[in-house]
C-alpha cells in the first residue's frame, strides 16, 4: 500500500482531532491559520483513504466492565478465521495478527464475569484449532485509549489549549459505574463507526431529538463513558513496522518503568497487566533498523525489565472497535 505524503495542514489536522476527535472544520482552521473549508477538505481526502477515522469509544472502565488482553495460539489453517470471528465480536476493540500468523491477541471488555467465562472458558478453550490461551487483566493505562499516540503531536501547548477550551469537559470520576439507559446503545454503535457523525442521524438511530441526541452524547463525554479516538493507520504515514511487546518487570518498578516507557514516540499503547509479562505494548517504528534501534537502546535502557518478548503484527483485523477490510 502506497505511503501518503502528509504536509504541515495534514499533520495539524490529525493531532487537532486527537485533542478533540469532534472539534468544528472552523476551529481547527483557526488553530492551524487556514480556512474551515480547507480543513474540510483535508479531512475527507484522508478519510477516504482510509488513513483517518475519528471513533466513539466506550471507556469501560467507567461502565464498570472489564478490560482483559487475550493471546492465542492456534493451527495455521485456522488463524485467520479465528482472528476474524473475534474481530466481529462487539465486546473485542482490537485484534491483531503476530508473528508468522498462528498467534492472535486482542483487547476485550467484558460486561459480566458470565461473558468472560463464555468467551474464555467456551468459545475459545473448546475450540481444537486453538492450541494454547492466557488471559490477563488490564489494569492501567499509560498510553493508548483517550490518551492518545504521541507520534501525531505536532502542534504548540497554546495550539492544544485553544482547542480543549472548545471540547465537552469531563466532569470529576467518581468511580461509581454509569448506566447506560434505552436508545444508548444504538447512540454509542453509530459513534463506533463514525465519531463525527452529525446530530441529525444521531437522532435517526435513536429515535431522539437532536437536542436530546446531543445533550445525551456530551452527558456520557462529561461523565467520561465516552470519548473520541483518532484511528489513524501507521503505515500509510511510513510507519511500516508494528509490533507488540510484552514485558516482565517487579512490581515496586512498574509504574516508573511503564512511565518512562510512553516517553518515546514509538510507543502507541502501554498497560499493566496480570501475570508473567505484566507490562505489555504496542509500538510503531519507520522500519527494522528503528525496531532495533528501539529495542536495544530505548527498551535496553530500562534497567527494570527482566524479560521482554517481541512480536510482529502482520495484520490488523479490528482497531478502534471497528473490523478493517485488507
Amino acid at each position: 500500500m502506497k505511503t501518503i505524503e502528509l504536509d504541515d495542514v495534514d499533520r495539524g489536522l490529525l493531532h487537532a482531532l486527537q485533542v478533540d476527535g469532534r472539534a468544528s472544520f472552523s476551529r481547527i482552521g483557526e488553530v492551524l491559520g487556514v480556512s474551515d473549508q480547507r480543513v474540510a477538505r483535508r479531512y475527507r481526502r484522508l478519510r477516504s483513504t482510509g488513513l483517518l477515522r475519528v471513533a466513539g469509544v466506550i471507556d469501560g472502565r467507567r461502565l464498570g466492565y472489564e478490560s482483559w488482553a487475550i493471546r492465542l495460539r492456534s493451527t495455521p489453517d485456522a488463524a485467520v478465521a479465528i482472528a476474524e470471528a473475534l474481530g466481529r465480536r462487539s465486546d473485542t476493540f482490537w485484534v491483531h495478527l503476530l508473528s508468522g500468523g498462528t498467534e492472535i491477541s486482542c483487547g476485550t471488555m467484558q460486561r459480566t464475569a458470565q461473558e468472560r467465562e463464555s468467551l474464555l472458558l467456551h468459545k475459545l478453550a473448546r475450540t481444537n484449532r486453538v492450541l494454547s490461551l492466557s488471559a490477563h487483566r488490564t489494569l492501567h493505562l499509560f498510553a493508548g485509549g483517550r490518551l492518545g499516540w504521541s507520534g501525531l503531536a505536532v502542534l504548540s501547548s497554546e495550539q492544544v489549549a485553544h482547542l480543549e477550551a472548545g471540547r465537552i469537559p469531563r466532569a470529576h470520576d467518581t468511580g461509581e459505574p454509569i448506566t447506560l439507559g434505552p436508545g444508548d446503545q444504538a447512540l454509542l454503535d453509530l459513534l463506533s463507526r463514525d465519531g463525527r457523525v452529525g446530530y441529525a442521524e444521531m437522532a435517526a438511530a435513536t429515535g431522539w431529538s437532536e437536542s436530546t441526541a446531543r445533550r445525551r452524547m456530551e452527558q456520557l463525554c462529561a461523565a467520561g463513558a465516552l470519548f473520541f479516538d483518532t484511528d489513524v493507520l501507521p503505515w500509510l504515514i511510513g510507519y511500516q513496522i508494528e509490533a507488540q511487546l510484552w514485558m516482565s518487570v517487579p512490581p515496586a518498578e512498574l509504574d516508573a518503568t511503564g512511565r518512562a516507557l510512553i516517553r518515546h514516540t514509538e510507543v502507541a499503547f502501554a498497560g499493566a497487566t496480570t501475570g508473567p509479562t505484566n507490562l505489555s505494548a504496542t509500538i510503531v517504528c519507520r522500519d527494522d533498523a528503528a525496531l532495533y534501534r528501539f529495542l536495544t537502546e530505548s527498551v535496553g535502557a530500562l534497567p527494570a525489565i527482566r524479560h521482554i518478548e517481541t512480536a510482529p503484527i502482520i495484520r490488523t483485523v479490528k482497531r478502534a472497535g471497528a473490523a478493517l477490510s485488507l
